[in-house]
């Protein structure tokens, strides 16, 4: 089969082509070309890369030409300049969805977030949901997958806390409380999109995909502590401070240590969906546990952050400018 992948390039996009090729499907990769961070994926064989973000959606059509299915896994979670919100989760998916139509795809997969809501104040998850009412209104086939922290070799997560640890003798907890989340594999992830994608089910369901273990964000953060042979002093901070110092990142760092838009994700917990949606079945719950083993798998090579991490050096010679 032959399925499109927008955000093709970054983390779960590339996870999830990876994943198709060796099982000897043809991917399309979808990406405006910026994330550097996994130059390769554009020469995977059996795909082909279109640098093409999803504000065309002329040039989506053209891309999707002869796709069995689309994965859109494209997202953003900072605002930089056009690439706001509503632009990349509103109009990106609305594109997507016509682009499909007009191409004749049969199945759209949304990559969307756990509590992704209408109304709570956070422009991240208005748009998210935003997103979703798209796709469910778009008369298409879909599945729309409410992923929580999705973790794995070359994600956010465990790069920048891994760095941090490198770097930083003491690491702040958010908030003065503790709160709940399931850590969920990347390939779990991806056997959830290809059972939509290429068996066909979870035919217009929208579930829940969450790790199968439950436990305070702290203990999370330790394990991978312990999983980089780090044992920084950790201690709490009230979130106000974690949005003081989100909103520093977001303005000095290429690839911010933390977003506004995860302080406030962090702040709720990430183990149930808001609102509730369907559980998946059995056979594709997520099963691979968040052990220390599993952690090392996807960690980075071990460094600590430098000028190449600061926007303001980003773009000189030598230096690689991701994650814009």
């Amino acid at each position: 089969m032959r399925i499109a992948i927008t955000g093709g390039t970054g983390f779960v996009g590339r996870h999830l082509a990876r994943q198709l090729v060796s099982e000897g499907h043809e991917a399309v990769l979808i990406a405006r070309g910026l994330d550097g961070r996994d130059t390769e994926i554009r020469s995977l064989p059996n795909s082909s890369f279109f640098p093409i973000g999803t504000d065309d959606e002329d040039k989506l059509a053209h891309a999707f030409a002869l796709c069995d299915g689309v994965a859109h896994c494209a997202g953003i979670n900072r605002e930089i300049g056009e690439q706001t919100y509503c632009r990349v989760h509103i109009e990106g998916t609305r594109n997507v969805v016509n682009a499909a139509r007009r191409a004749g795809v049969k199945k759209v997969a949304l990559l969307s977030f756990l509590r992704a809501r209408p109304r709570c104040g956070s422009p991240y998850h208005e748009s998210k949901w935003a997103a979703e009412e798209i796709v469910r209104a778009s008369g298409l086939d879909y599945t729309i997958l409410k992923a929580g922290v999705i973790y794995g070799k070359g994600d956010h997560m465990l790069d920048h806390l891994s760095h941090a640890f490198h770097t930083f003798p003491v690491f702040a907890l958010v908030g003065l409380s503790e709160k709940p989340v399931r850590p969920t594999a990347v390939e779990d992830v991806v056997r959830v999109l290809q059972a939509a994608l290429i068996e066909g089910r979870l035919s217009r369901k929208t579930v829940t995909v969450t790790g199968p273990e439950e436990m305070s964000l702290g203990e999370a953060v330790r394990r991978v502590a312990r999983a980089t042979g780090k044992r920084p002093f950790m201690f709490r901070l009230p979130l106000f401070a974690h949005y003081f110092f989100a909103w520093c990142f977001e303005r000095t760092m290429t690839i911010p240590l933390v977003s506004l838009a995860q302080v406030r994700i962090l702040s709720e917990g990430i183990a149930e969906p808001m609102p509730p949606c369907e559980r998946l079945p059995d056979d594709l719950v997520p099963r691979i546990p968040f052990t220390e083993g599993q952690i090392r798998r996807g960690l980075p090579e071990p460094t600590r952050f430098g000028l190449k991490d600061c926007r303001c050096f980003a773009s000189i010679p030598g230096q690689t400018k991701v994650g814009l």
